[in-house]
């Protein structure tokens, strides 16, 4: 492999074994403006956006021993989405383009150390955002607490109303 070729394959495996997602989309047909428009989001979202040789990603993939990686479409326009932070969102803005423009279309991605399907992308965009997921997570771990609180608090109430109707019983007996 040429001198060029294999700083190419560096590079794409540094942003590969860097990134927390990546993500493979088609592009074929779309126009510049429109494929701006898309850059321009997932900047603003801190995602990197890189139109790459199908052959330079799969031997990027192969360097990186990465299983699965054969099962990706790498054909036609490829362009690959990568960044850190927050993967649902990247998906979420990768999905909504495409049903805006129906030339835009995932073919996969890979997180964590594996190889996603194009549904797979789809069911990560379909996640919340991740400020209300950090919030479920909260109430579901505050949840045991909050429902110990309740059964002590309502045994304490329990003992206090005997308590009442038994100095009620005595006051009426008093009397």
């Amino acid at each position: 492999m040429r001198s060029e070729k294999t700083f190419l394959v560096k590079t794409i495996s540094d942003m590969i074994g860097n990134a927390d997602y990546v993500y493979f989309v088609s592009y074929s047909g779309l126009q510049v403006k429109d494929f701006t428009q898309l850059r321009n989001q997932l900047a603003g979202a801190e995602a990197h956006c890189h139109v790459l040789k199908n052959s330079l990603i799969a031997k990027a993939g192969a360097e990186l021993e990465l299983t699965g990686w054969d099962t990706l479409n790498l054909k036609n326009d490829t362009a690959m989405v990568y960044g850190k932070g927050d993967c649902s969102a990247i998906a979420k803005i990768l999905v909504e383009f495409g049903k805006k423009f129906d030339k835009v279309k995932t073919k996969g991605g890979y997180l964590d150390g594996a190889v996603l399907s194009a549904s797979d992308v789809g069911s990560l965009a379909d996640l919340p955002a991740k400020p209300v997921l950090q919030a479920m997570l909260l109430g579901v771990l505050q949840a045991p607490s909050r429902n110990l609180v309740t059964v002590l608090n309502a045994k304490a109430a329990s003992i206090v109303n005997v308590l009442n109707a038994y100095k009620n019983k005595c006051e009426e007996n008093n009397n």
